[in-house]
């Protein structure tokens, strides 16, 4: 039986690429942080079929524990301070995580068991102020916030590895990829939960920052299984993984709203104080050399992963609302 060790299991991506693994028969070890409260609302479902362990990539010794107990075939680094935003309020901790982290991770395989086949989740992020349009594996980086540098940190650093001790080390450079379970601070996500609040009543408008910016939007459920195809080929190598279509921050609420029978410009309100000090404004992503050596491709279109986020936060949000009717009337 195959052995993954997934860090982030908890996150958006972490909880696909479990559900993935375990239908291929995977035996499937998550790291997770120590915490006063457990967040694992994302894999709940899949708590009594994964083992989870804990450990830190700010800490070397609990990385290599967690690799020594797992004895996985294939590590997945997910884990990392994700927020964009985030990373100008906390540069040096998304430093030590989402750059240095990686490094934490590569030496402790090494050290353990160097026939591990690593993957590392790197971003669109890093192409920031981009050079040409759409962007491929061969896009000079060039990134606007200190989320997207250390990305490219981590980013080399796996390549670094690769030809220095020759592991089985790959990125994904993937770009955003949505879902149902993409954090409520995500634009997407935001929108979606936004849409559900004034359909049932529960708010009157979504406030959002700049409205032109352009994303290359697919469905993480999707994306997961590029990471799964990226360790199953003979050689290592990296991979731009995308749909290919820009969309703007307006045209998604636009569906969004549109979905819900809705008309986004009576609710939006348009606030700077979503503003980045750099912004990103044009990222798509040329995904040819994933279609032609790992056969995949995306599955959702835009459209439909609009109306999924929308649907489900609308069953969400009814069926809080519904649980709450009972002790409110009481």
């Amino acid at each position: 039986m195959s052995r993954a060790l997934i860090t982030g299991i908890t996150g958006q991506d972490g909880s696909y690429l479990a559900e993935l693994l375990l239908a291929k028969g995977y035996e499937v070890f998550g790291v997770t942080r120590r915490a006063s409260t457990e967040n694992v609302e994302r894999i709940a479902h899949l708590i009594d079929r994964i083992t989870l362990l804990q450990g830190d990539l700010l800490d070397p010794s609990s990385i290599d524990a967690a690799i020594r107990e797992a004895q996985p075939t294939e590590v997945y680094n997910l884990a990392a301070q994700s927020f964009v935003p985030t990373s100008w309020n906390q540069p040096v901790l998304t430093a030590e995580f989402t750059a240095v982290g990686v490094t934490r991770m590569l030496e402790a395989i090494r050290a353990v068991d160097p026939g591990i086949r690593f993957y590392q989740a790197s971003s669109s992020e890093m192409f920031g102020k981009v050079r040409e349009v759409p962007q491929t594996e061969l896009t000079p980086f060039h990134p606007r916030s200190p989320y997207g540098v250390a990305k490219v940190y981590g980013h080399y650093i796996t390549v670094n590895y690769r030809e220095s001790y020759d592991l089985y080390a790959v990125s994904g450079i993937l770009f955003n990829h949505e879902s149902p379970r993409r954090g409520l601070e995500f634009v997407t996500r935001k929108i979606s939960d936004g849409v559900a609040r004034i359909k049932l009543g529960l708010a009157e408008e979504l406030r959002l920052g700049n409205m032109e910016s352009q994303r290359d939007w697919g469905f993480a459920g999707d994306y997961v299984e590029a990471m799964w195809l990226m360790l199953q080929q003979d050689e290592p190598s990296d991979y731009v993984i995308a749909t290919g279509e820009p969309h703007s921050v307006r045209e998604f609420a636009e569906l969004a709203f549109g979905h819900a029978g809705l008309d986004w410009e009576r609710h939006v309100v348009a606030d700077p104080a979503f503003l980045r000090p750099a912004e990103v404004d044009h990222l798509v992503g040329d995904a040819s050399k994933a279609r032609r050596e790992l056969g995949w491709e995306p599955g959702t279109s835009f459209r439909e992963l609009t109306q999924m986020m929308v649907d489900a936060d609308l069953a969400r949000l009814s069926a809080a609302d519904q649980a709450a009717e009972p002790a409110s009337s009481s």
